[in-house]
């Protein structure tokens, strides 16, 4: 079997080669060119994997890259995922993330092979608090969320007007030690690390009530697969179905180095989004019951993984 991962140098794509590697797939991932090395969350696989230059925002290297390829499998995780850049950026966002997914849909429609488009739950956008399930209204808050509405409808249309195997994942938010360093678990994870050990004073964040449905990203990445195994395509949300403040992220990850958060956290109304989404819920009984999918990592876990993560990274220096 063959698969190719678009946002393979990501979190979720880190994570869901290994998962393939170890299932005896050839993995193959798309990269984009850059002046720098951006391959750090693969690098220890990097000789098992197969790297090709291509861009979602480029049509032609997509199409390029599936004909040397040939893939049984084709998981679509790129995209610009920060959702308040996405407000700085609206143009770029939404031609990576919702016109890039058409054109690999496009190119992949002909072919005989199962997609995945990875979806967000920035699709409800906390108007409606939940628990929310694949029938749930749509209602986004972001550029980011607008764009991946387009992705989420262009694959329902991919599916029912050429007949492709092509299923969405609402994955909600999932964190790992992999997660990028703006987004605002690894932000907290990091700063409270580095303030224990007296290398940083102080941690800037925007809205702390803000409640999300958050798990692992290791977890999830499963979900994906398994979606591309079921002979029927179809649409799931992937979740917990718990949800969690900044705030009691906050109060575990300092906990866990022995620090009051009071003292270091201070607000910045720069990191506040234009129009924000209070709570997001997930409901996964579909998951669970046509996937055989459950969350296997508690909140606290996570945390956990990502503190000793910190810890073991800054304390190696």
């Amino acid at each position: 079997m063959k698969a190719l991962i678009t946002g393979v140098t990501g979190q979720d794509g880190s994570y869901l080669a290994e998962l393939l590697l170890s299932k005896g797939y050839e993995v193959h991932g798309i990269v984009r060119r850059s002046s720098s090395f951006n391959t750090k969350r693969i690098d220890h696989i990097y000789n098992d994997l197969h790297l090709h230059y291509g861009d979602l925002t480029d049509g032609s290297s997509l199409s390029r890259t599936l004909e040397i390829v040939k893939p049984d499998e084709v998981y679509n995780l790129g995209a610009q995922s920060h959702v308040r850049t996405s407000f700085d950026i609206p143009e770029y966002t939404a031609d990576a993330d919702a016109l890039g997914a058409l054109r690999l849909l496009d190119a992949c429609k002909n072919r005989d092979l199962k997609y995945y488009q990875a979806s967000s739950s920035e699709l409800f956008g906390g108007i409606y608090h939940g628990p929310l399930s694949e029938t749930s209204p749509f209602y986004p808050r972001s550029p980011y969320g607008v764009a991946k509405q387009f992705a989420y409808w262009s694959t329902v249309n991919h599916r029912e007007a050429y007949g492709m195997h092509a299923s969405n994942g609402i994955l909600f938010n999932h964190e790992s030690p992999r997660r990028g360093e703006t987004f605002v678990t690894r932000k907290i994870a990091k700063a409270a690390v580095r303030i224990s050990l007296g290398l940083q004073s102080e941690l800037f964040l925007g809205n702390l009530d803000a409640k999300r449905d958050w798990g692992y990203a290791r977890d999830y990445v499963e979900a994906m697969y398994l979606m591309l195994q079921q002979d029927i395509p179809g649409d799931y949300v992937i979740a917990t179905g718990e949800t969690y403040s900044v705030r009691q992220f906050l109060d575990a990850a300092f906990e866990y180095v022995h620090l009051d958060w009071h003292e270091f956290v201070k607000h910045d109304e720069r990191l506040l989004r234009p129009t924000e989404v209070d709570v997001l819920l997930g409901d996964p009984t579909k998951a669970k019951a046509l996937l055989n999918w459950y969350p296997k990592t508690s909140f606290l876990q996570l945390v956990q993984i990502m503190m000793d993560a910190e810890l073991q990274s800054l304390t190696r220096l």
